[in-house]
């Protein structure tokens, strides 16, 4: 290393080689230059000590190589599941990824949709809370935004991969209604403000049509939150009986409410999740639920951040279908609902 103090520089290594600054740094990141070239500019820089400097690359190239992955909460069990994944395959030597937890706040995940556009980011992947808000339009504006799960009607996103939530709601509603169930609950992601995500639009869309009656219910994901509401929905009056959980971790509530409460599934409760935790298959009995292909899910997204980091182009939407596995916590209402 350089016995001044000072940091090593592109300069330093040209001197050292006897190239040009803009053909070692070509070389250092293998675009151009025969491999002994590259091999010797390598061999410098390790002798020098020299680093790239992330922010001058970032300045030079316009690009800072972080991606924003924005969950809407992490104690969700699919969307950590999904954020693991994607945090595997967008790492790269040039390229890195923020896992951020919005808390199942929808102001608070604007804010940090902003303070990564402020942090220069290259891309960010949401899971938004608010499809809806207006903000969504003026952070598109500034960096390239894939949706994940519901589109942003107000922005212009780069790319959005959905979730047929149609398809799914619709499905799960019309096995509970074939099943003899009319008074349905459903659990759905809770949140500060009134904000009618659409999947709940869609529920009570659907449960018109099948003559349900539906209640919608704010649930948070974490396993205490969950089971307190559960029991509360569980000990009102009329009890439904039959639950669609928006998510496996907020039906685990359910299983561990029942429990309490002396409430046998599926016998006095017919309950569907709606993200296929590989535990779901071990409770008793095993919930009935929706999978989601998360694999390729993952391939798709990640494709489109390349592509909107590379080329600045939009790419047409992409849906997502469910399949329903059935595994025995649905049955017929008992003759005394």
């Amino acid at each position: 290393m350089s016995g001044t103090g000072r940091r090593p520089t592109l300069k330093d290594i040209a001197a050292e080689t006897g190239l040009s600054m803009a053909a070692v740094s070509y070389a250092l990141r293998g675009l151009q230059g025969t491999p002994e070239t590259q091999a010797r500019v390598q061999e410098a820089a390790e002798r020098l000590g020299y680093q790239a400097d992330p922010v001058a690359r970032a300045l030079a190239s316009g690009r800072s190589g972080s991606i924003g992955v924005l969950c809407a909460s992490l104690e969700d069990l699919w969307q950590q599941r999904l954020a693991a994944a994607l945090g595997r395959e967008l790492l790269a030597p040039d390229r890195n990824a923020w896992i951020i937890d919005s808390a199942g706040d929808a102001d608070r995940q604007l804010q940090l949709a902003q303070h990564l556009v402020d942090h220069r980011a290259d891309a960010i992947v949401v899971i938004p809370i608010d499809p809806g808000a207006k903000a969504w339009a003026k952070i598109a504006q500034q960096a390239a935004v894939i949706a994940i799960g519901d589109a942003l009607p107000a922005a212009k996103a780069k790319s959005e991969v959905l979730f047929d939530n149609e398809a799914g709601v619709s499905t799960a509603l019309r096995r509970l209604a074939e099943a003899g169930h009319r008074n349905v609950a459903v659990l759905s992601p809770s949140r500060r403000f009134e904000v009618e995500r659409p999947a709940e639009e869609i529920a009570q869309r659907v449960a018109f049509g099948l003559r349900l009656k539906i209640r919608i219910v704010p649930c948070p994901h974490d396993l205490a939150g969950a089971t307190e509401v559960a029991r509360a929905m569980l000990t009102s009056d009329p009890r439904p009986t039959g639950v669609l959980a928006l998510a496996d971790s907020m039906a685990f509530g359910v299983y561990a409410a029942c429990s309490e409460l002396g409430i046998r599934l599926p016998d006095d409760l017919s309950l569907l999740g709606y993200d296929d935790q590989p535990m779901s298959q071990l409770l008793c009995p095993p919930l009935s639920t929706f999978h989601w292909p998360l694999d390729d899910l993952v391939a798709d997204v990640v494709a489109r951040v390349t592509s909107a980091v590379d080329t600045n182009r939009r790419v047409r939407r992409t849906t997502v279908e469910p399949t329903l596995i059935e595994r025995g916590s649905v049955a017929a209402p008992p003759t005394t609902a």
